[in-house]
């Protein structure tokens, strides 16, 4: 792979060249694509949905949309700091093509905002609960109706996909969803294969999927701009990642590490002394002892060794990135950043603790359980609904409930797999509170 060709500012239709020396400079066109993220509907649906707690009543627990905007702040410092030493060791690429230091950090803020676009209400429950509907539950009656693939990508129903149908997917006027360039895009792609084969290797290229069967040609068209090593061929279709999708994903597994064990600690679901004793060994090198014993707050003290802990990582992160740089452009690089930091061993015991503590906590199990029930009704009803519509068979309940789908998942003259994925795919619009009321709706346990 090469630098040049892998930061494409291509969009989807277009029909000539976008040379990154004739951008105008106050409106860079991986900057558009940051705005068209953060205005669309999609991007504002994250404000209520679940990172960690689901349906938290409490300020400070982070939801999807203030982790991604956290996410992508990272990402950009990532982008940057990585961008200026790719240039300083391939200097063609500003002097004759004339990109800039901030084009990397551009790319990598916005794939970063978008990382969780797709996914469901709930947290990654949702994920499981849209699968199991369809593998164990009552959707199970559908798969003699699909392809092996069509029904790999509903039971194993995919945040990432989903993110990149939501930014890809034309919708009638409105060709080519967001149209961001494909550099962003080809950032954004952490799993560059279909569903099927499941996990053909170890490595984290192959660990999930990146799009759906109804988006395999728009997805090949981005991976063979961006010229990404083609990793399978024949029916089987995969690429190596992007060389950026690397630091993106370091920007999120930095952000969950480290802000997840600060909610952790804040909801009382983790003693501060913990916080002392793991994160000191990330920020031991940095921390201004005399600074840190004068905070009287818990929380400004928090505040103090997260900003130190990420500004750790960060360093780190971008140090193994350009090590390994020939490596990750050959698509020979197969594992995260933070697998390879030097502080891997300090971060496997926070996220230890934080499964411990937090993600197996009695308050997140009782409302995954919830989700999962309200993800499973929800489907059962509306899958219901169109399949009757389609053959003919509608009743008159059937099509009230049709009447309350945004129109574009509610076509029935497609195949099934269309109808079941678009189902699948309203589902996974939803907000945390959209879905409860939805389900307080079809329950009869709200007027």
């Amino acid at each position: 792979m090469n630098w040049e060709q892998l930061l494409s500012l291509k969009r989807q239709g277009d029909t000539h060249k976008r040379l990154r020396i004739e951008q105008d400079e106050t409106r860079l066109g991986f900057e558009v694509d940051y705005d068209r993220i953060i205005f669309s509907s999609a991007f504002r649906s994250l404000q209520d949905k679940t990172q960690v707690i689901p349906l938290s009543k409490t300020d400070f627990v982070h939801t999807r949309l203030t982790h991604s905007l956290e996410v992508s702040v990272v990402g950009r410092s990532l982008g940057r700091i990585a961008g200026k030493k790719i240039l300083e060791k391939h200097p063609y690429l500003k002097e004759v093509h004339g990109y800039q230091i901030n084009d990397f950090g551009a790319i990598v803020a916005a794939a970063a905002l978008s990382h969780d676009i797709g996914n469901p209400p709930f947290g990654h429950s949702g994920e499981k609960a849209i699968g199991e509907f369809f593998k164990t539950g009552k959707g199970q009656k559908y798969k003699a109706t699909l392809s092996e693939k069509e029904y790999q990508d509903i039971i194993d129903f995919e945040g990432n996909a989903n993110g990149f149908r939501l930014l890809t997917a034309s919708k009638e006027g409105v060709e080519g969803g967001l149209r961001l360039s494909y550099g962003t895009l080809g950032a954004f792609m952490k799993y560059p294969k279909e569903s099927l084969p499941k996990k053909p290797s170890t490595h984290i290229a192959d660990k999930k999927f990146g799009f759906f069967q109804s988006d395999k040609n728009s997805f090949q068209e981005v991976a063979g701009e961006l010229g990404l090593v083609q990793t399978r061929t024949g029916e089987d279709i995969g690429f190596s990642r992007h060389p950026l999708t690397f630091l993106v994903e370091a920007a999120d597994d930095i952000c969950y590490t480290i802000i997840d064990f600060e909610d952790g600690i804040n909801l009382g679901l983790i003693s501060e002394d913990y916080a002392l004793e793991y994160l000191i060994k990330l920020v031991k090198d940095t921390i201004n002892t005399k600074k840190y014993n004068a905070m009287i707050h818990m929380e400004d003290r928090l505040s103090y060794l997260r900003a130190l802990a990420i500004n750790t990582l960060i360093t780190d992160a971008v140090k193994v990135f350009l090590d390994n740089e020939d490596a990750i452009l050959k698509g020979d690089f197969n594992t995260s950043l933070l697998d390879k930091s030097k502080y891997q061993a300090q971060i496997a015991d926070i996220i230890k603790i934080s499964v411990e503590k937090i993600y197996q906590s009695h308050e997140v199990i009782e409302k995954e359980i919830a989700g999962y029930k309200i993800i499973s009704d929800i489907l059962e009803v509306f899958t219901t609904a169109l399949m009757n519509k389609k053959v003919g068979k509608a009743s008159n309940y059937d099509l009230l409930l049709l009447q309350i789908l945004p129109k574009h998942y509610g076509e029935t003259a497609i195949s099934d797999y269309a109808i079941l994925l678009n189902t699948c795919c309203f589902v996974a619009s939803l907000s945390d509170s959209a879905a409860v009321h939805i389900h307080n709706k079809i329950m009869g346990k709200q007027l």
